[in-house]
Protein backbone atom coordinates (compact mmCIF):
# COMPACT_ATOMS: atom_id res chain seq x y z
CA UNK A 1 0.00 0.00 0.00
CA UNK A 2 2.54 2.55 0.95
CA UNK A 3 4.62 1.66 -2.21
CA UNK A 4 1.34 2.75 -4.08
CA UNK A 5 0.87 5.76 -2.49
CA UNK A 6 4.30 7.11 -2.98
CA UNK A 7 4.28 6.25 -6.56
CA UNK A 8 0.58 8.28 -6.78
CA UNK A 9 2.68 10.86 -4.88
CA UNK A 10 5.68 11.12 -7.68
CA UNK A 11 2.93 11.28 -10.66
CA UNK A 12 1.22 13.92 -8.81
CA UNK A 13 3.93 16.10 -8.58
CA UNK A 14 5.32 15.33 -11.86
CA UNK A 15 1.80 16.13 -13.43
CA UNK A 16 1.96 19.38 -11.48
CA UNK A 17 5.56 20.66 -12.68
CA UNK A 18 4.63 19.53 -16.30
CA UNK A 19 1.57 21.81 -16.61
CA UNK A 20 3.92 24.56 -14.82
CA UNK A 21 6.81 24.08 -18.65
CA UNK A 22 3.82 23.31 -20.85
CA UNK A 23 1.72 26.47 -19.60
CA UNK A 24 2.72 29.92 -19.45
CA UNK A 25 0.48 32.50 -20.08
CA UNK A 26 -1.94 35.59 -18.84
CA UNK A 27 -4.91 33.25 -19.10
CA UNK A 28 -2.80 30.82 -16.70
CA UNK A 29 -3.68 31.12 -12.83
CA UNK A 30 -0.36 29.12 -11.53
CA UNK A 31 -0.52 28.43 -7.52
CA UNK A 32 2.46 27.53 -5.36
CA UNK A 33 2.60 25.27 -2.88
CA UNK A 34 4.48 25.74 0.48
CA UNK A 35 4.76 22.70 2.34
CA UNK A 36 6.69 20.02 4.01
CA UNK A 37 7.50 17.62 1.45
CA UNK A 38 10.19 15.54 3.70
CA UNK A 39 10.57 15.55 7.16
CA UNK A 40 9.34 14.43 9.83
CA UNK A 41 5.93 16.27 9.04
CA UNK A 42 6.06 14.88 5.42
CA UNK A 43 2.89 13.00 5.45
CA UNK A 44 0.45 16.68 6.28
CA UNK A 45 2.73 18.03 3.20
CA UNK A 46 1.84 15.12 0.94
CA UNK A 47 -1.74 14.79 2.52
CA UNK A 48 -2.07 18.61 1.28
CA UNK A 49 -0.54 17.32 -2.05
CA UNK A 50 -3.43 14.86 -2.80
CA UNK A 51 -6.47 17.31 -1.36
CA UNK A 52 -5.39 19.72 -4.08
CA UNK A 53 -5.25 17.52 -6.56
CA UNK A 54 -9.13 16.67 -5.75
CA UNK A 55 -9.91 20.40 -5.69
CA UNK A 56 -8.29 20.26 -9.33
CA UNK A 57 -10.76 17.50 -10.54
CA UNK A 58 -13.25 19.23 -9.24
CA UNK A 59 -12.35 22.81 -10.37
CA UNK A 60 -12.10 20.84 -14.11
CA UNK A 61 -9.85 24.11 -15.61
CA UNK A 62 -7.01 23.18 -17.06
CA UNK A 63 -5.93 26.44 -16.94
CA UNK A 64 -4.74 26.08 -13.28
CA UNK A 65 -1.55 24.80 -12.12
CA UNK A 66 -0.37 23.70 -9.01
CA UNK A 67 3.56 23.85 -8.42
CA UNK A 68 4.80 22.31 -5.24
CA UNK A 69 8.09 22.93 -3.32
CA UNK A 70 8.91 21.17 0.10
CA UNK A 71 9.26 23.61 2.84
CA UNK A 72 10.91 21.09 5.03
CA UNK A 73 10.40 21.32 9.11
CA UNK A 74 11.52 24.09 10.87
CA UNK A 75 14.22 24.84 8.40
CA UNK A 76 14.19 28.75 7.51
CA UNK A 77 16.84 27.88 4.21
CA UNK A 78 14.48 25.43 3.04
CA UNK A 79 11.76 28.12 2.90
CA UNK A 80 13.41 30.39 1.62
CA UNK A 81 14.66 28.49 -1.22
CA UNK A 82 11.21 27.56 -2.03
CA UNK A 83 9.95 30.79 -2.39
CA UNK A 84 12.40 32.40 -4.13
CA UNK A 85 11.66 29.20 -6.66
CA UNK A 86 8.38 29.39 -7.08
CA UNK A 87 8.86 33.48 -6.95
CA UNK A 88 11.46 32.52 -10.31
CA UNK A 89 8.71 30.31 -12.01
CA UNK A 90 6.62 33.52 -12.28
CA UNK A 91 3.94 32.60 -8.98
CA UNK A 92 2.57 35.65 -7.37
CA UNK A 93 0.23 33.50 -4.86
CA UNK A 94 1.19 30.62 -3.00
CA UNK A 95 -0.68 28.03 -0.41
CA UNK A 96 1.42 28.56 2.59
CA UNK A 97 3.03 28.22 4.97
CA UNK A 98 1.47 25.80 7.15
CA UNK A 99 2.79 27.01 10.56
CA UNK A 100 2.65 30.72 12.12
CA UNK A 101 6.57 30.56 13.07
CA UNK A 102 6.99 30.86 8.73
CA UNK A 103 4.98 34.02 9.04
CA UNK A 104 7.77 36.15 9.47
CA UNK A 105 9.57 34.95 6.26
CA UNK A 106 6.88 34.82 3.92
CA UNK A 107 6.53 38.70 4.83
CA UNK A 108 9.44 39.82 3.42
CA UNK A 109 7.95 38.60 -0.15
CA UNK A 110 5.37 41.48 -0.13
CA UNK A 111 5.23 40.95 -4.05
CA UNK A 112 3.80 37.41 -3.21
CA UNK A 113 0.10 36.90 -1.67
CA UNK A 114 0.23 33.63 0.78
CA UNK A 115 -2.52 31.65 1.87
CA UNK A 116 -2.27 29.63 4.90
CA UNK A 117 -4.16 27.29 6.53
CA UNK A 118 -3.05 28.66 9.78
CA UNK A 119 -5.59 29.14 12.15
CA UNK A 120 -4.06 32.06 14.67
CA UNK A 121 -5.23 34.92 13.19
CA UNK A 122 -8.53 35.99 11.30
CA UNK A 123 -6.91 39.39 9.74
CA UNK A 124 -4.76 39.97 6.74
CA UNK A 125 -1.20 40.26 7.58
CA UNK A 126 0.22 42.38 5.34
CA UNK A 127 0.54 40.04 2.17
CA UNK A 128 -0.76 36.75 4.43
CA UNK A 129 -4.80 35.51 4.85
CA UNK A 130 -5.13 32.79 7.52
CA UNK A 131 -8.23 30.62 6.51
CA UNK A 132 -7.84 28.30 9.73
CA UNK A 133 -10.69 27.88 11.65
CA UNK A 134 -9.90 30.98 14.10
CA UNK A 135 -10.38 31.05 18.03
CA UNK A 136 -12.38 34.28 17.23
CA UNK A 137 -14.70 32.56 14.77
CA UNK A 138 -15.63 29.71 17.47
CA UNK A 139 -15.85 32.37 20.40
CA UNK A 140 -18.60 34.15 18.27
CA UNK A 141 -20.45 30.85 17.42
CA UNK A 142 -20.27 30.07 21.29
CA UNK A 143 -21.00 33.14 22.37
CA UNK A 144 -24.37 32.98 20.47
CA UNK A 145 -25.15 29.74 20.92
CA UNK A 146 -24.82 30.37 25.05
CA UNK A 147 -27.07 33.36 24.82
CA UNK A 148 -29.65 31.51 22.93
CA UNK A 149 -29.71 28.87 25.58
CA UNK A 150 -30.34 31.95 28.06
CA UNK A 151 -26.97 31.46 30.05
CA UNK A 152 -25.40 34.23 31.64
CA UNK A 153 -22.66 33.65 33.85
CA UNK A 154 -19.91 32.11 31.76
CA UNK A 155 -16.00 31.04 32.58
CA UNK A 156 -13.51 30.67 29.79
CA UNK A 157 -11.32 28.27 30.89
CA UNK A 158 -7.59 27.69 29.37
CA UNK A 159 -4.25 26.21 30.25
CA UNK A 160 -1.03 27.71 31.58
CA UNK A 161 0.69 26.92 28.34
CA UNK A 162 2.61 28.74 25.64
CA UNK A 163 -0.55 29.94 24.10
CA UNK A 164 -2.38 31.58 27.34
CA UNK A 165 -0.94 34.55 26.25
CA UNK A 166 -2.75 34.89 22.67
CA UNK A 167 -5.56 33.33 24.05
CA UNK A 168 -6.00 36.28 26.61
CA UNK A 169 -5.73 38.92 24.02
CA UNK A 170 -8.12 37.16 22.06
CA UNK A 171 -10.92 37.49 24.60
CA UNK A 172 -9.45 40.73 25.52
CA UNK A 173 -10.16 41.64 21.62
CA UNK A 174 -13.60 40.67 21.54
CA UNK A 175 -14.82 41.77 24.89
CA UNK A 176 -17.12 39.47 25.39
CA UNK A 177 -20.06 40.20 27.94
CA UNK A 178 -21.08 38.14 31.21
CA UNK A 179 -17.79 36.14 31.09
CA UNK A 180 -15.14 35.17 33.59
CA UNK A 181 -11.34 33.69 32.71
CA UNK A 182 -9.87 30.86 34.77
CA UNK A 183 -6.64 29.54 34.26
CA UNK A 184 -5.64 26.30 35.10
CA UNK A 185 -2.23 23.72 35.33
CA UNK A 186 -1.87 21.19 32.81
CA UNK A 187 -0.72 19.22 35.31
CA UNK A 188 -3.77 17.08 35.95
CA UNK A 189 -2.87 16.53 39.70
CA UNK A 190 -2.57 20.09 40.16
CA UNK A 191 -5.58 20.78 38.14
CA UNK A 192 -8.23 18.98 40.07
CA UNK A 193 -7.34 21.11 43.20
CA UNK A 194 -7.78 24.31 41.27
CA UNK A 195 -11.43 23.10 40.02
CA UNK A 196 -12.50 22.35 43.50
CA UNK A 197 -11.51 26.24 44.38
CA UNK A 198 -13.20 27.33 41.20
CA UNK A 199 -16.24 25.25 42.25
CA UNK A 200 -15.90 25.68 45.69
CA UNK A 201 -16.06 22.00 46.45
CA UNK A 202 -15.27 21.64 49.80
CA UNK A 203 -17.93 24.27 51.07
CA UNK A 204 -20.51 22.48 49.13
CA UNK A 205 -19.78 18.89 50.80
CA UNK A 206 -19.71 20.86 54.49
CA UNK A 207 -22.84 22.49 53.38
CA UNK A 208 -23.71 18.59 52.47
CA UNK A 209 -22.95 17.10 55.71
CA UNK A 210 -24.33 20.02 57.71
CA UNK A 211 -27.65 19.54 55.95
CA UNK A 212 -27.74 15.49 56.68
CA UNK A 213 -26.88 16.28 60.20
CA UNK A 214 -29.71 17.79 60.75
CA UNK A 215 -32.36 14.98 59.72
CA UNK A 216 -29.92 12.12 61.66
CA UNK A 217 -31.49 11.93 64.59
CA UNK A 218 -35.25 12.53 63.58
CA UNK A 219 -37.53 9.50 63.32
CA UNK A 220 -40.41 11.19 61.44
CA UNK A 221 -41.22 9.95 58.19
CA UNK A 222 -40.43 13.56 56.06
CA UNK A 223 -37.03 13.56 57.87
CA UNK A 224 -36.15 10.31 57.19
CA UNK A 225 -37.07 10.70 53.73
CA UNK A 226 -35.25 14.00 53.22
CA UNK A 227 -31.88 11.92 55.21
CA UNK A 228 -32.35 9.51 52.21
CA UNK A 229 -32.72 12.17 49.60
CA UNK A 230 -29.61 13.79 50.74
CA UNK A 231 -27.84 10.58 50.90
CA UNK A 232 -27.72 10.38 47.12
CA UNK A 233 -26.22 13.77 47.04
CA UNK A 234 -22.15 14.33 46.72
CA UNK A 235 -22.84 17.97 47.29
CA UNK A 236 -25.15 20.88 48.50
CA UNK A 237 -25.46 24.34 46.79
CA UNK A 238 -25.12 25.72 43.21
CA UNK A 239 -21.72 26.54 41.16
CA UNK A 240 -21.29 30.35 40.26
CA UNK A 241 -21.65 29.89 36.91
CA UNK A 242 -23.91 28.31 34.21
CA UNK A 243 -21.89 27.28 31.16
CA UNK A 244 -18.20 26.92 30.98
CA UNK A 245 -16.26 27.11 27.74
CA UNK A 246 -13.13 25.03 27.79
CA UNK A 247 -10.08 25.89 25.06
CA UNK A 248 -8.28 22.66 25.13
CA UNK A 249 -7.69 19.68 23.17
CA UNK A 250 -7.18 15.24 23.62
CA UNK A 251 -6.41 14.35 27.28
CA UNK A 252 -6.63 17.52 28.75
CA UNK A 253 -9.39 18.72 27.91
CA UNK A 254 -10.69 14.74 29.32
CA UNK A 255 -8.48 16.01 32.45
CA UNK A 256 -11.06 19.53 32.76
CA UNK A 257 -14.23 17.26 31.97
CA UNK A 258 -13.30 14.56 34.41
CA UNK A 259 -12.29 17.21 37.28
CA UNK A 260 -15.35 19.11 36.89
CA UNK A 261 -18.14 15.76 37.27
CA UNK A 262 -16.00 15.06 39.76
CA UNK A 263 -16.46 18.23 42.30
CA UNK A 264 -20.18 17.77 41.22
CA UNK A 265 -20.60 20.28 38.86
CA UNK A 266 -24.58 19.51 37.78
CA UNK A 267 -24.43 18.93 33.85
CA UNK A 268 -28.62 19.88 34.08
CA UNK A 269 -27.77 23.28 35.15
CA UNK A 270 -24.21 23.89 33.46
CA UNK A 271 -23.56 23.91 30.00
CA UNK A 272 -20.33 22.54 28.99
CA UNK A 273 -18.96 23.68 25.35
CA UNK A 274 -15.62 23.32 23.88
CA UNK A 275 -13.82 24.42 20.61
CA UNK A 276 -13.29 23.00 17.61
CA UNK A 277 -12.59 18.55 17.81
CA UNK A 278 -11.98 18.17 14.75
CA UNK A 279 -14.84 15.37 15.29
CA UNK A 280 -12.30 13.67 17.65
CA UNK A 281 -14.11 10.21 18.00
CA UNK A 282 -12.06 9.23 20.58
CA UNK A 283 -14.35 12.13 23.11
CA UNK A 284 -16.87 9.55 22.55
CA UNK A 285 -15.14 7.42 25.34
CA UNK A 286 -15.54 10.58 27.66
CA UNK A 287 -18.21 8.73 29.57
CA UNK A 288 -18.33 11.22 32.63
CA UNK A 289 -20.01 14.49 30.32
CA UNK A 290 -23.70 13.92 28.88
CA UNK A 291 -23.46 16.06 26.38
CA UNK A 292 -20.59 18.19 24.95
CA UNK A 293 -21.03 21.22 22.50
CA UNK A 294 -18.76 22.74 20.35
CA UNK A 295 -18.47 24.74 17.12
CA UNK A 296 -17.04 23.18 13.71
CA UNK A 297 -16.70 23.00 10.25
CA UNK A 298 -20.10 21.58 8.19
CA UNK A 299 -20.15 17.78 9.27
CA UNK A 300 -21.47 16.33 6.28
CA UNK A 301 -19.14 17.82 4.40
CA UNK A 302 -16.32 17.09 6.09
CA UNK A 303 -17.70 13.45 6.00
CA UNK A 304 -18.11 13.74 2.22
CA UNK A 305 -14.45 15.15 1.72
CA UNK A 306 -13.06 12.13 4.14
CA UNK A 307 -14.91 9.60 2.24
CA UNK A 308 -13.73 11.10 -1.17
CA UNK A 309 -10.10 11.55 -0.38
CA UNK A 310 -9.77 7.87 1.23
CA UNK A 311 -11.72 6.15 -2.51
CA UNK A 312 -9.04 8.04 -4.37
CA UNK A 313 -5.93 7.68 -2.37
CA UNK A 314 -6.81 4.76 -0.13
CA UNK A 315 -5.74 6.82 2.97
CA UNK A 316 -7.31 9.81 5.53
CA UNK A 317 -6.61 12.92 5.18
CA UNK A 318 -5.10 15.43 7.98
CA UNK A 319 -7.95 17.53 9.49
CA UNK A 320 -5.78 20.96 7.51
CA UNK A 321 -6.26 19.49 4.07
CA UNK A 322 -9.93 20.67 3.78
CA UNK A 323 -8.51 24.24 4.30
CA UNK A 324 -6.10 24.08 1.73
CA UNK A 325 -8.69 22.33 -0.43
CA UNK A 326 -11.08 25.35 -0.21
CA UNK A 327 -7.75 27.66 -0.03
CA UNK A 328 -7.63 26.91 -4.08
CA UNK A 329 -11.57 27.30 -4.43
CA UNK A 330 -11.14 30.96 -2.88
CA UNK A 331 -7.97 31.79 -4.81
CA UNK A 332 -9.75 30.78 -8.13
CA UNK A 333 -13.05 32.32 -7.71
CA UNK A 334 -10.86 35.67 -6.91
CA UNK A 335 -9.29 35.15 -9.73
CA UNK A 336 -12.12 34.22 -11.79
CA UNK A 337 -14.18 37.17 -10.51
CA UNK A 338 -11.13 39.86 -10.76
CA UNK A 339 -9.95 38.55 -13.92
CA UNK A 340 -6.67 37.82 -12.10
CA UNK A 341 -4.88 38.41 -8.39
CA UNK A 342 -2.89 41.28 -7.79
CA UNK A 343 -3.41 42.17 -3.98
CA UNK A 344 -4.80 40.37 -0.70
CA UNK A 345 -7.21 43.48 -1.78
CA UNK A 346 -9.11 40.80 -4.63
CA UNK A 347 -9.94 38.95 -1.16
CA UNK A 348 -12.81 40.92 -0.02
CA UNK A 349 -15.92 40.33 -1.13
CA UNK A 350 -19.53 41.59 -0.11
CA UNK A 351 -20.54 38.29 -0.10
CA UNK A 352 -20.34 35.49 1.88
CA UNK A 353 -19.00 32.08 0.13
CA UNK A 354 -19.46 28.52 0.55
CA UNK A 355 -16.76 26.17 0.78
CA UNK A 356 -16.21 22.24 2.26
CA UNK A 357 -15.77 23.63 5.52
CA UNK A 358 -19.06 25.74 5.32
CA UNK A 359 -20.08 29.18 5.07
CA UNK A 360 -17.33 31.87 5.51
CA UNK A 361 -16.50 35.75 5.07
CA UNK A 362 -13.42 37.65 3.53
CA UNK A 363 -14.45 41.17 3.90
CA UNK A 364 -12.62 44.20 5.77
CA UNK A 365 -9.40 42.36 5.84
CA UNK A 366 -10.49 39.34 8.05
CA UNK A 367 -11.46 36.21 7.25
CA UNK A 368 -14.72 35.08 9.73
CA UNK A 369 -15.88 31.25 9.62
CA UNK A 370 -20.31 30.72 10.25
CA UNK A 371 -19.25 27.73 12.54
CA UNK A 372 -22.41 24.65 12.79
CA UNK A 373 -22.88 24.13 16.54
CA UNK A 374 -22.19 20.17 17.15
CA UNK A 375 -22.95 17.96 20.30
CA UNK A 376 -21.92 14.38 21.26
CA UNK A 377 -24.73 12.26 21.78
CA UNK A 378 -24.81 8.43 22.02
CA UNK A 379 -21.82 7.89 20.12
CA UNK A 380 -22.76 10.66 17.48
CA UNK A 381 -21.80 13.60 16.18
CA UNK A 382 -25.18 15.69 16.04
CA UNK A 383 -25.54 19.36 14.74
CA UNK A 384 -27.90 21.05 16.66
Amino acid sequence: MKSKVVLLLFYIIFIFNSNLFSSDNNNTLKVGLLAPLSGPYSQIGNSLLYSLQLALEEIDDENVIIVPRDSGFNNEEMVINAINELRLNGIKIIIGPTTYKEFDLAKKYSDLIFISPSNISPEFSKNIISIGISLESQLIALSNFIKKQKKKKTIIMYPENNYAEMVEKKLESLNLKNVKKFKYSSNPEILTGEIEILTNYSQRKKNLELRKKMFEDKEDVQSKKELEQLEQLYTLGDVNFDSVIIIDFGNNLKSVLTSLVYTDVNQDNVLFTTINQWFDESIFYENTIQNLYYPSVNYKEYKKYNEKYFERFKIYPNEITILTYDALGLIYFAWKKNNGINSVNDFSFKNKIEGKIGTFSVMDGKVIQELDIYKTDNKKFVKF
